[in-house]
């Protein structure tokens, strides 16, 4: 059975090239994140290997923050393609609202770690990728904290972020599969053009 025998009528169209690049290149930097942060933490690294690591955290963390802030303001400007018209209301709502709790996230998390980096006792400079200087933020000047009652809070803050991320990313990726493998209504095809239908065809309606 061909594609479009089993896509439902009126499915929707893709995103545009922007806003596919943009979503893929802060989706793959939030899973090089959340490795890195969870290695950072649990994994027994020598000490010259998680400063580097944590270097590299800070650098693709400001990364996800500037293209997040761009795929913002693109969403502001060019609207989104519809959702399939017989998806289900509270399913719609559900899928406005964990990509509301996303966005926060791919921004708030970066702006967290950046401010935790800025309150650290150590003030070890940013340099992105070891060539562009990032400044610090006045974090303990505008709250009036010292860094040593700023920084286990923004640490507590930046780590159960994570967690509530890796929540959303799992809870994203499995939705999407979900349309494409059992509902086959386009959903992901709208941000992968050309991905070809996989599992079971999408049983007709009886007319």
């Amino acid at each position: 059975m061909t594609a479009s025998a089993v896509r439902p009528t009126g499915a929707s169209p893709r995103f545009t090239w922007v806003a596919i690049a943009l979503h893929w290149t802060i989706g793959l930097g939030i899973i090089a994140m959340l490795v890195m942060g969870l290695a950072m933490t649990h994994a027994p690294i020598p000490p010259a290997q998680k400063f580097a690591l944590f270097q590299l955290h800070k650098s693709v963390g400001i990364t996800i923050l500037l293209a997040a802030a761009l795929r913002l303001l693109w969403r502001f400007t060019h609207r989104p393609p519809p959702l399939p018209g017989d998806m289900p209301g509270w399913e719609k709502g559900a899928a406005g609202g964990t990509h509301v709790l996303l966005y926060g996230l791919m921004i708030g998390m970066p702006l967290v770690g950046w401010a935790l980096v800025s309150a650290s006792p150590l003030n070890i400079p940013t340099v992105l990728y070891g060539r562009i200087p990032w400044p610090h933020i006045p974090v303990t000047a505008w709250f009036g904290w010292t860094k040593a009652q700023a920084s286990p809070v923004l640490a507590d803050l930046h780590a159960w972020g994570g967690y509530a991320l890796i929540a959303l990313v799992l809870l994203h990726a499995g939705a999407a599969l979900r349309h494409h493998l059992v509902l086959r209504d386009g959903v992901l095809r709208r941000m992968i053009p050309g991905l070809p239908w996989l599992g079971r065809p999408r049983p007709e309606s009886s007319p």
